[in-house]
């Protein structure tokens, strides 16, 4: 009891930068461990959404349907869902297209999906930019405050004509617990950013590997749409109709 009510008449008697700087650190402090705790339950959230929807996905349900269900029920947590949805969507429109061309076809098929990759990407990476920044300068800042307040002894020492140990030491602690302060402050950011940083690339890692699997089975029945298109247009067959599914949109 008698040291923490030592730290606590160190901080009170500080300087009012000192004290200033103390505020700041102990704010950023707050704010991290805050942004902390959500971004451990938001990725922890996107990823089951993920391995959901790649669950559902690889069940073998027909895709049209899948489609229909997601646009109904869309899970925001779900990065692969909405991957699926943007390459869904851009080919359910090209289908329905009689001169369809397939190059061009997949072409914006793959770059909707890179656009929905780069959406979720941003919801994965937010806030941490915060951390970060709390990790690289509360250190300084902890360091600014602990100069300013031995720079405070040394100019009250200089006052008194006879210098101890005691006369400057309450200064420099005060100082010193800025120091400690910035460090409590950087090392759990630090840490954190680089945990969910790794954690955001790993995520986004099999968002693009779904992209790509995705992208495959869709220009296999992007080409053989094509090739049903011309081979009506060259019997003049008339093309089925848009609202029935098609035997393309199921998975092979």
């Amino acid at each position: 009891m008698n040291g923490e009510m030592s730290y606590i008449a160190l901080i009170a008697s500080a300087s009012i930068v000192v004290q200033a700087v103390m505020l700041i650190l102990v704010l950023a402090s707050v704010l991290s461990w805050y942004f902390i705790f959500e971004r451990a339950r938001t990725i922890a959230r996107f990823r089951r959404g993920s391995e959901n929807f790649e669950e559902r996905f690889w069940s073998g349900m027909d895709l049209t349907q899948l489609f229909r269900q997601v646009n109904a029920t869309p899970d925001t947590d779900s990065g692969t869902e909405a991957v699926f949805r943007a390459g869904f969507k851009e080919f359910t429109r090209a289908r329905q297209q009689p001169d369809l061309d397939p190059e061009s076809t997949m072409t914006a098929i793959q770059r909707s999906m890179r656009v929905s990759v780069n959406k979720e990407e941003e919801r994965l990476d937010k806030h941490l930019t915060f951390l970060a920044t709390v990790g690289s300068i509360t250190p300084y800042i902890g360091l600014f405050g602990t100069v300013w307040g031995i720079m405070g002894s040394f100019r009250g020492l200089a006052m008194t004509s006879q210098a101890t140990l005691a006369t400057v030491a309450p200064g420099i602690a005060e100082a010193l617990i800025a120091t400690a302060m910035g460090l409590f402050a950087a090392i759990p950011a630090v840490i954190a950013y680089n945990k969910f940083s790794n954690m955001a690339v790993n995520l986004t890692g099999q968002y693009d590997t779904f992209a790509e699997e995705f992208s495959s089975i869709l220009h296999r029945q992007v080409h053989a749409l094509a090739r049903k298109n011309q081979t009506r247009r060259e019997t003049g067959e008339k093309p089925a109709a848009a609202a029935q599914p098609p035997e393309e949109a199921q998975r092979v």
